[in-house]
């Protein structure tokens, strides 16, 4: 196989404006924002220093693989600018193969401006991915893989996840799956039906509890709230192996056997945007690296610590010297 794994999704600029002057305000009465950020309406605030990074879910992932040994591609789609070479470049310097990416002629490439608060280190994305929505999915630029892992899609999302799946199935091919939140709000049933045809699941919790008050009405609200019933519940959709996150809390696994919890690593959070990828990274990296699932649990808590503590998804990340030590 030319490719141990191939990432699908977005790859973009993130340029992040850190601020200590948001109110933070709990919100438990609503599950899926249990915390939200207030700013005057028509004030205008100084940001002391900006960020500039790679982002998008594929170009994460595939960089946080590499990083960790894994041979890997980015399946993304771009636009025709100098921000289009950038990314490519991006890559390049963190040897993940640039092969399969594809660029949009005049189209503006995708970017993300974040907004980070100083106190807690959280985030709100405002994403632009208008040409991602052009990616189309080839059976021949997919095939030479062992591993397909699926981040974020847009545009006509939903037959792009038919054609993967598609294609992972007549050739045998694993996928491991991370929808986005604007996916299964938009479409559970679909995202209900992919999970049931991958290998490993990765949710955050507010992802989760979307994906089960769909699947199952029967839940109460307390229960919708508790780890161990969400992660139980996502595995019996048919998943292989489940995994949720929730930042400080750290991350929960289900097989359909046992249950593994993970603490997080208490850090200096600065940027908590590249979490969930490096986390992912991680964990795939340590389970295509034949580990038992506590290990691959623990890698993807460490390299998450460690990429919290920088702006961006990649300054972070770790090799497997680090990350074993």
């Amino acid at each position: 196989m030319k490719y141990e794994i191939i990432c699908i999704g977005s790859a973009c600029k993130d340029v992040f404006f850190s601020t200590p002057e948001g109110k933070v305000i709990d919100t438990p009465e609503d599950l899926m924002a249990q915390k939200k950020i207030e700013f005057e309406l028509g004030a205008k605030y100084k940001i002391a220093t900006r960020y500039e990074a790679l982002g998008g879910c594929a170009a994460n992932v595939a960089c946080g693989l590499s990083k960790l040994g894994i041979k890997t591609a980015c399946y993304s789609h771009i636009g025709d600018d100098h921000i289009a070479e950038w990314i490519k470049g991006e890559l390049d310097k963190n040897k993940v193969d640039t092969n399969l990416i594809t660029q949009e002629k005049d189209y503006l490439s995708d970017l993300s401006a974040i907004i980070v608060d100083e106190k807690s280190g959280d985030r709100i994305i405002f994403s632009n991915q208008k040409v991602n929505t052009k990616l189309s999915i080839k059976e021949d630029e997919l095939i030479d893989t062992k591993w397909l892992f699926i981040g974020d899609l847009e545009g006509d999302w939903e037959k792009k996840l038919d054609n993967i799946v598609g294609i992972a199935e007549k050739k045998d091919i694993k996928i491991a799956i991370n929808p986005r939140f604007s996916n299964i709000h938009e479409n559970p049933e679909k995202v209900i039906d992919i999970i049931a045809k991958t290998e490993i699941l990765f949710l955050n919790k507010d992802e989760s509890i979307e994906v089960i008050s769909k699947y199952d009405l029967g839940i109460s609200k307390e229960d919708l709230n508790d780890e161990e019933t969400l992660i139980k519940q996502l595995q019996k959709i048919n998943s292989k192996i489940a995994v949720i996150t929730d930042g400080i809390r750290g991350a929960w696994l289900y097989d359909g056997k046992d249950l593994i919890h993970e603490d997080a690593r208490v850090v200096k959070a600065v940027d908590s945007t590249g979490a969930g990828d490096s986390f992912n990274s991680a964990f795939l990296a340590a389970y295509l690296k034949e580990k038992d699932l506590s290990e691959c649990l623990k890698w993807g808590i460490i390299n998450s610590a460690s990429v919290v503590e920088q702006y961006g998804a990649i300054e972070g990340l770790l090799d497997i010297q680090s990350i074993i030590k």
